[in-house]
């Protein structure tokens, strides 16, 4: 093969694996124009044009557009140009499909009706950047005006949930739910309580005046409650909260009576709020951050066994009972966090 031998439609044809048609096309559109037609007027082509047509073959099983390739063929653009944006554009596919993937198995596995596969569909096709923009706006629209504690808020922004684009199933029911969470006022009324009460000062008197031991053996005492199945309102769960009430009474210097349980259940509901909790968790799960046991939401269980009158069954005022040791004695478990 040499510069200056010529071909013939059915030369490049057997040459590059394209059709004589195709390549017709290709000339018709001035993609790859003919370089010369022999005496009885057939198109032929030089080597140029074989080598133009191979590159062209290349980029449209790459599945560029015949736009871009004519850019390229007239360097207007160079192949590595072309090749970078194509493989941005192919990231930008690959992501939409391994996020329609996870929302079909989420259907199969739930069985979920019509509505609900609509709206998981809708809310995983969000761009990335249009998913931060609906929690950007969550939080501004929950925090921008009230005095809040800049490091609660600032813990909030940190924690962004962000779905990765190879979202497991649970974490696709967990960005649904989390994006119909954020969207409600009476969630974010109940976020911006637990702001406000942070910033007077409120939220956590109760924990700090108790002291981190005893949180923590309270976390425990009542996770263990929990995966045992116990309910607050049982007379099962009487003995647990009531071993509580009396630890508190005594770290705070108060009597352990009703008043005094009905204290609690206000001060632990106000600076945890259930939803509040499942908003924390279902960020976890979004995020694939592992989910420690002991931090499951244990206020919810606390609040319901203290505010259960029957649950008090030592008398008003009575002595504590020391047998089972101080919380630093029975201290198991491993650190929590503040929004636990």
């Amino acid at each position: 093969m040499d510069a200056t031998t010529l071909y013939s439609i059915g030369e490049l044809s057997r040459r590059t694996g394209l059709s004589v048609r195709t390549i017709r096309f290709y000339s018709d559109s001035g993609v790859v124009a003919p370089t010369t037609r022999s005496p009885a007027g057939y198109r032929l082509y030089d080597l140029d044009a074989l080598l133009r047509l191979e590159l062209l073959r290349t980029l449209r099983e790459l599945g560029i557009d015949l736009a871009t390739i004519q850019r390229v063929l007239d360097r207007r653009l160079s192949v590595a140009e072309v090749a970078a944006a194509h493989a941005d554009a192919m990231d930008v596919q690959i992501r939409v499909l391994q996020l329609r993937r996870s929302v079909l198995r989420v259907v199969a596995g739930r069985g979920s009706s019509p509505e609900e596969t609509k709206t998981m569909h809708r809310l995983t096709q969000l761009s990335g950047e249009e998913r931060r923009r609906l929690i950007d706006d969550f939080i501004e629209g929950t925090f921008g005006a009230v005095d809040a504690a800049p490091a609660s808020v600032a813990m909030v922004r940190a924690a962004t949930p962000d779905l990765p684009d190879d979202a497991t199933s649970e974490q696709v029911i967990a960005w649904t739910e989390l994006v119909e969470l954020v969207g409600d006022e009476d969630f974010r009324v109940r976020m911006r309580r637990t702001a406000g009460c942070q910033a007077a000062g409120r939220t956590l008197d109760i924990e700090s005046d108790a002291g981190e031991e005893l949180m923590e053996f309270t976390r425990q005492k009542v996770a263990e409650a929990m995966e045992s199945g116990i309910d607050p309102l049982s007379d099962r769960g009487a003995p647990v909260i009531d071993d509580l009430v009396h630890r508190f009474a005594e770290a705070l210097a108060r009597t352990p009576d009703t008043e005094f349980r009905h204290w609690m259940a206000q001060q632990f509901n106000e600076a945890h709020d259930p939803r509040v909790d499942r908003y924390w968790r279902l960020v976890w799960i979004v995020n694939g951050w592992q989910v420690v046991p002991n931090l499951m939401p244990v206020y919810p269980w606390l609040i319901q066994a203290l505010r259960n009158d029957r649950a008090a069954q030592s008398p008003q005022g009575a002595p504590l009972n020391d047998s089972k040791g101080s919380p630093a004695d029975r201290r198991q478990g491993r650190p929590t966090s503040m929004w636990d």
